[in-house]
């Protein structure tokens, strides 16, 4: 398996783990501060871990 998949499989986990945190939970449909910079910071991580794995793929 090389590196390029391996990034890639981590920017996918990284884009679900970013779409559960911003999910609004039933109870309480506000979101708070922390909840939206998390997802936020996993947004990017998924991003630039994505665009690593494609980039080491060419």
């Amino acid at each position: 398996m090389t590196a390029g998949l391996v990034l890639l499989l981590v920017g996918g986990f990284l884009l679900g783990g970013a779409w559960s945190v911003w999910q609004v939970d039933e109870d309480s449909p506000d979101r708070g501060g922390p909840q939206v910079a998390l997802a936020v910071v996993l947004l990017a991580a998924a991003l630039i871990a994505s665009a690593a794995g494609i980039l080491r793929l060419v």
